[in-house]
């Protein structure tokens, strides 16, 4: 499980890696920067491509291809050959202190996009699901920082956490209807470590970042821990698996929180690494954004 680094500048807060299986190619963001990355793993090559943005949060396949941003003032259709970005709406409008945070696609094509309050992370964030009809509903509220959106389909489960509050929860979900049962505790982490971006593999089981704790932890669907990977980096931030088989695993990185100092311990900090799971995942679900 030794880790590569992907030939990419460092990130100041590398976030929400997406693997596109139509054009084999992975997507991550730079939050602060803010800037859009791919890796081409054939050309063995990374490309920065062009963003208006103050943040850029997450982002999202759409199925009528391109990607979806969810930027500091709303989302975005982003065109990657032509660099064109349209608006589409905010889900959080006149709230110019806030920003978009974490945002994951489910099986019925609606894009779950989280929001927080940058100046001082207090609980006023929220996540909303956008339908491809753009039909916004506030799905929680009252979270610091959210994190971790992911989807079970299989068992009809919707994960999600707030990272200050070291918790992750998890709902009985439909995507057709829409309906989510009550939250309830799926895992708590332990200080330093913050749970942050996660995936779920093909087996049902959730693999979380976690943020200044420096692994990645998997956990089987019942919550309980069943594999540890331990990182070269402090504070991975997000995973998803990705290759022609969907069992390469890619963890973006920050090195914002380190000093000068620590960043020359962490000589890979804010970089995307890449390693065998020895499991595989499953392809990224599209928005009809």
């Amino acid at each position: 499980m030794e880790p590569e680094a992907l030939d990419a500048d460092r990130n100041r807060l590398g976030e929400c890696p997406v693997w596109c299986d139509r054009t084999q190619r992975l997507w991550w963001v730079d939050v602060l920067e803010p800037a859009l990355w791919s890796h081409d793993p054939q050309e063995r090559q990374c490309t920065r491509h062009p963003v208006v943005a103050r943040r850029i949060g997450s982002l999202a396949l759409r199925e009528r291809g391109g990607l979806v941003l969810a930027c500091d003032n709303g989302l975005f259709a982003y065109d990657p050959d032509t660099a064109g970005q349209a608006f589409l709406l905010d889900p959080e409008p006149g709230k110019r202190q806030h920003r978009k945070n974490d945002g994951r696609v489910d099986s019925a094509g609606n894009f779950w996009v989280g929001t927080l309050r940058e100046s001082d992370y207090a609980p006023v964030g929220a996540i909303y699901r956008v339908t491809p009809e753009l039909r916004v509903t506030m799905e929680e509220q009252d979270l610091a920082i959210p994190n971790s959106l992911a989807f079970d389909p299989e068992r009809g489960r919707i994960f999600y956490a707030d990272t200050r509050a070291y918790t992750i929860w998890v709902r009985d979900y439909d995507p057709v209807t829409g309906r989510a049962g009550r939250k309830r505790v799926f895992a708590t982490t332990q200080a330093p470590a913050r749970p942050d971006g996660s995936c779920v593999d093909a087996e049902g089981h959730l693999w979380n970042a976690e943020y200044a704790g420096g692994r990645l932890v998997r956990y089987a669907p019942s919550g309980t821990v069943s594999r540890v990977v331990d990182l070269p980096v402090s504070h991975p931030t997000c995973c998803c698996f990705g290759g022609n088989h969907l069992d390469r695993l890619y963890v973006t990185s920050a090195s914002e929180p380190l000093s000068a100092e620590q960043q020359l311990s962490e000589p890979l900090a804010g970089r995307v690494l890449v390693l065998d799971a020895g499991v595989r995942g499953r392809p990224e679900f599209r928005t009809g954004l």
